[in-house]
């Protein structure tokens, strides 16, 4: 099943964090053409990917976008799911041109925090029937 959806762009989120539940469901409202396929770092497709693409298995603080035979984390990951969403969240690609250590310094305090801001599920998001099929595990 992995290997025909690498078609896709798979967004690898931390299953259990709120703020990463809702940026998925915010990806979920604005993709209009459902392309963006959905996995928690935690699950087996999850570890399967961060394998594949020699990223840590025990750290879930970084978004990972895998897109063809590409993968992008943390403020890469943001910026091309951007994008991927079109219109006018595109703009936001032009952060590119920002320097990846000021990009990342960014995401990292808002990961750093998203516990403690944000707060922390007990499971992974069970998603409704209507965008099942776009979750991987």
């Amino acid at each position: 099943m992995l290997m025909k959806t690498l078609a896709d762009p798979i967004l690898l989120f931390d299953g259990v964090c709120s703020f990463c539940n809702q940026s998925v469901q915010f990806v979920i409202r604005h993709d209009k053409h459902g392309k963006f396929k959905f996995t928690a770092l935690q699950s087996s497709v999850g570890q399967e990917l961060l394998k594949k693409y020699n990223l840590p298995t025990n750290d879930y603080s970084s978004l990972v976008l895998v897109k063809g035979n590409s993968c992008y984390t943390k403020s890469a990951a943001v910026l091309q799911v951007c994008l991927g969403l079109g219109g006018l969240w595109r703009i936001l690609y032009l952060f590119i041109v920002t320097p990846k250590p000021l990009r990342d310094g960014i995401y990292n305090f808002v990961a750093k925090n998203r516990y403690k801001w944000f707060g922390k599920n007990k499971q992974c998001m069970i998603p409704i029937p209507e965008v099942r099929k776009r979750f991987l595990s």
